[in-house]
């Protein structure tokens, strides 16, 4: 199993900044993707963007040049900078890790709100 912390969720006024933190434990060896995922109230669940070991990224095309998405692999730890958000980036965002883009583990979920 791998288990998965998230932290830095809050509340931030419109145009302003956070960073989300993950951190994965356990049967580290068995996974080489992470993510986030984002789920709004009334609204399916999405994937916010994600990063292989190697670096690769994919983003959602809502957050292309706001966020970005970045680990360390000595820490096994994945982060992501979200910039210049907006009311509708508020969510519960959800760190993910699995194997080739099949995440089969998920976080607790961490909330973001960005409101004047």
């Amino acid at each position: 199993q791998v288990q998965l912390v998230e932290s830095g969720g809050g509340f931030v006024q419109p145009g302003g900044s956070l960073r989300l933190s993950c951190a994965a434990s356990g049967r580290i060896f068995s996974i080489n993707a992470m993510g986030w995922y984002r789920q709004a109230p009334g609204k399916q669940r999405e994937l916010v963007a994600r990063i292989t070991n190697s670096g690769t990224t994919n983003y959602a095309d809502s957050v292309k040049g706001r966020f970005t998405i970045s680990r360390d692999n000595a820490k096994n730890t994945v982060y992501l900078q979200m910039n210049s958000l907006k009311p509708e980036d508020t969510a519960v965002y959800y760190c993910v890790a699995g194997l080739s883009w099949s995440f089969g583990y998920w976080g607790q979920g961490t909330q973001v709100t960005v409101s004047s």
